[in-house]
């Protein structure tokens, strides 16, 4: 039996190119409950303990591996199996409490992030979703002990972001075994115990369990990177590998889905380690521009300064709401969350670049040194906004998700003509008025907190111009829309800023009603009312950097250089590079 279709809800983001307002996805905001915050709370409070007085990352950077003393020890604190099942030996955390933990790595190390996002976000996460029980039994608990490392096997020397077309190929043998030969490159753990291998066959795409030992299976030489030095990143190669039968994951052909279902929830963990990260870029930020004066001041004192360390706490805080409001639609059971998990992976890598350059900056030339932990977060974190999904591919695949979820709502134009109007004002009618209705009445956030009723309408309202301008790329471009990628980039963008003002307008909204006692799950009781007040300031702070970036991004759909970018870009083609001289 083929894997089975679990969608619940539709996507939130693709209501948006609807000129919808999916209230019910996205509110109240989520929040753990109890009981189980108890259990993260702890998990949280073991990997701090660890990475704050065991963990060294320069050791581990200048040994070329985390340690397997370090794999061992997180395996006796069960953070190698955050989110596998109780009965397996894990801790059985939701998506939120693991992404929670994985903050924790990523504030401290960007390499031991992404061996243990490797290891648990996309190595053990196919067994984990689509594993039979015997296959279970049969890995995970050494995986959630952390006595083996998981991989997850699929770029190859030739493919890339085009992961359908993959050249490794699978045969299926006589006795129900498979036969694996081709070659793969840039993988995390691919010198490890379980390998997860994405093949093409003649039955479609398959999923197989491949074991370290196994005959005909060689890794290496091991890639030498710019940063996250302490990663095994490898070659792996194929040689009339012989794959059980039983170590097929789900059917024949489902392979291609599992792949990228599997790459959907990896990319969420990537959203909370890189906010710690960047919550330690704003504290080291912090500290220095506090203890170092110039000018008889200190640092922080200067305005520029100042400036960037305010943007950093506002950024962090729309990150965090994104991310967790996004690990709290798989928590809910909603199975269409893959364009979400892609803008939050865009934004995360996108925006703890951005910080981390500010950090730099207030840091000045100290952190230029080869010893500084913000010199060592450069060489790591460059990777992120390519690696699980490259973010202008991610931002194609949001936009045209987009795009054809709003096709589908159009009525055919394709065929009109000036000389039938009878016909062309029966179809143009409905979509007329349709737009009208929106310019009149855009869909509010439901169960918004009066405070944040300002911010709700600007939202409502993006959201209808997000409609029309997706439309009108539509009308215009038709099916060659899908070559318009600077059209697609400025759509994603659009959505990806209207996404992040719901995520903080519903997380606001959640912790004003609790103060107010409108909510009793407890989660925020017995601040101040300055705290409530200053978590205020940075949210409706957040929402208006964020709704000016999305006007932005849909007046450029209109008034643009495009033209003049082509021009130049087929000019550099034809003379092979800069052509002009004094």
């Amino acid at each position: 039996m083929g894997i089975v279709d679990r969608t619940v809800k539709p996507s939130f983001s693709k209501s948006l190119f609807l000129g919808q307002m999916a209230s019910e996805i996205v509110m109240p905001y989520p929040v753990f409950d109890p009981a189980e915050k108890v259990r993260v709370d702890a998990s949280v409070a073991s990997a701090r303990d660890f990475l704050s007085n065991t963990y060294d990352p320069w050791k581990a950077e200048r040994d070329g591996w985390v340690g397997d003393d370090v794999i061992r020890e997180l395996g006796e604190r069960k953070l190698t199996g955050l989110f596998i099942d109780e009965k397996y030996g894990g801790l059985g955390l939701s998506q939120s409490g693991y992404c929670r933990v994985m903050e924790e790595f990523g504030r401290v190390d960007g390499t031991l992030s992404v061996v243990m996002g490797v290891h648990q976000s996309i190595g053990s996460k196919p067994l984990y979703l689509y594993g039979t029980e015997e296959q279970k039994e049969r890995w995970l608990p050494d995986l959630a002990a952390g006595r083996k490392l998981a991989a997850f096997v699929l770029t190859e020397p030739n493919v890339g972001s085009d992961a359908f077309h993959l050249e490794t190929r699978a045969e299926r043998q006589g006795d129900g075994s498979w036969l694996l030969n081709g070659e793969k490159r840039w993988i995390g753990n691919g010198d490890k115990d379980v390998l997860t291998v994405f093949a093409q066959s003649e039955l479609g795409h398959v999923a197989l369990i491949v074991e370290k030992g196994m005959e005909g299976l060689s890794t290496g030489p091991r890639f030498q990177t710019l940063g996250l030095k302490a990663n095994h990143l490898q070659r792996v190669h194929f040689n009339n590998v012989r794959v059980p039968a039983e170590n097929l994951l789900g059917e024949p052909g489902d392979g291609f889905r599992i792949a990228m279902n599997t790459l959907n929830n990896g990319r969420m963990s990537m959203g909370t380690a890189i906010s710690g990260g960047m919550k330690q870029f704003m504290q080291l930020s912090l500290e220095h521009t506090t203890q170092r004066a110039q000018f008889g001041r200190a640092l922080i004192d200067f305005e520029l300064v100042e400036d960037k360390i305010a943007w950093m706490n506002t950024q962090i805080y729309g990150l965090e709401s994104m991310s967790y409001l996004t690990t709290g639609l798989v928590d809910r059971g909603t199975a269409d969350f893959a364009l979400e998990s892609a803008l939050t992976k865009i934004a995360a890598s996108d925006t703890g670049w951005y910080a981390l350059n500010r950090a730099v900056q207030v840091h000045g030339g100290e952190a230029y040194m080869d010893d500084h932990p913000l010199s060592k977060a450069i060489r790591d974190f460059r990777i992120f906004p390519i690696f699980e999904g490259s973010n202008d591919v991610l931002r194609a695949f949001v936009a045209l998700n987009g795009l054809k979820a709003l096709s589908e709502d159009l009525p055919d134009v394709a065929a009109l003509k000036l000389s039938e109007p009878a016909k062309a004002l029966g179809v143009i009618g409905p979509y007329i008025a349709g737009r009208v209705n929106r310019a009149l009445r855009p869909e509010k956030l439901a169960g918004v907190h009066p405070a944040l009723a300002k911010q709700a309408a600007a939202v409502a309202e993006q959201t209808v111009e997000l409609r029309d301008h997706a439309e009108a790329a539509l009308r215009r471009y038709g099916k060659n829309v899908q070559e318009k990628q600077l059209v697609q980039k400025r759509l994603s963008e659009a959505a990806s800023g209207i996404y992040a003002q719901v995520a903080v307008i519903s997380r606001i909204s959640g912790v004003l009603k609790r103060e107010k006692g409108e909510i009793a799950d407890g989660a925020s009781h017995g601040r101040s009312a300055a705290d409530v007040a200053a978590e205020k300031t940075v949210a409706v702070n957040f929402c208006k950097r964020a709704a000016r970036e999305v006007g932005r991004q849909l007046r450029g759909l209109e008034v643009n250089d495009d033209r003049y970018t082509r021009a130049i870009g087929t000019r550099v083609r034809e003379t092979n590079g800069y052509g002009y001289s004094l």
